[in-house]
Order: structure tokens, then C-alpha cells, then sequence
């Protein structure tokens, strides 16, 4: 469970600088609210907590571990920052030209259905 709960850990990490990338760069905007306005503040204070929520969160699931509800809360994370890699990478692919405007709206669409 160390492996699983260093990978959300990771995850985590990976997201919030992608996101502090693609938001400076004008090529996404933090869909968090309370996110959006601590990257308002700078790109410190939003790495700081983001890095801070995500070290509790990987703390609490691992030392929990032993209970069955900490292993599903593990693989639930897992699954959505999995999830969120997969826009990152199509955010990364749209940002450098490999992928049209359309086919993004294709894409938001489609995940708008599946997920909502």
C-alpha cells in the first residue's frame, strides 16, 4: 500500500504543476474555485496547499491502510488522478498542435456525458 499511496502522492504533484503550467501559459484555467483564487495569489501559495492536501490525504489512506474503506478511498483517488493525467496529456496534445480546437470540444463533450 506504500507504492499505491507515494503514487497518489505523485499524482498529485504532477497535476498541480501541469495545471500551474497550462494556466500561465493560457492554455486551460483551474476549474477548482478555491484552487483558481489560491493561483491568483501565485504560484506558490497553490503548490503549497495542493502539495499539503495531497500529502494528508496519501498519509491518512496509508496509515489507515488496514481498513477496507482506506483501500477503496486509495483506488477511488488513483482512479481520478489517473483520470486527470488522461486531460492533462489531451490538454499537453491541443496545446502544441497535435490535436484540433474540434476535436477538444469532441472530447468535453463526450466526457461531459460519461461523467455527469
Amino acid at each position: 500500500m506504500a507504492n499505491q499511496t507515494f503514487l497518489l502522492f505523485l499524482l498529485n504533484f504532477l497535476d498541480a504543476v501541469f495545471t500551474i503550467y497550462w494556466v500561465r501559459n493560457g492554455f486551460a484555467s483551474e476549474g477548482n474555485h478555491l484552487m483558481a483564487s489560491l493561483l491568483d495569489m501565485g504560484d506558490m501559495p497553490f503548490l503549497l496547499v495542493k502539495i499539503a492536501v495531497g500529502a494528508t490525504a496519501a498519509i491518512v489512506l496509508w496509515r489507515w491502510s488496514d481498513f477496507k474503506l482506506a483501500r477503496y478511498g486509495l483506488g477511488l483517488a488513483l482512479t481520478i488522478y489517473v483520470g486527470l493525467m488522461g486531460i492533462h496529456f489531451v490538454t499537453g496534445l491541443s496545446a502544441f498542435g497535435y490535436i484540433s480546437g474540434a476535436m477538444v470540444n469532441d472530447f468535453a463533450v463526450w466526457s461531459s456525458r460519461v461523467f455527469c
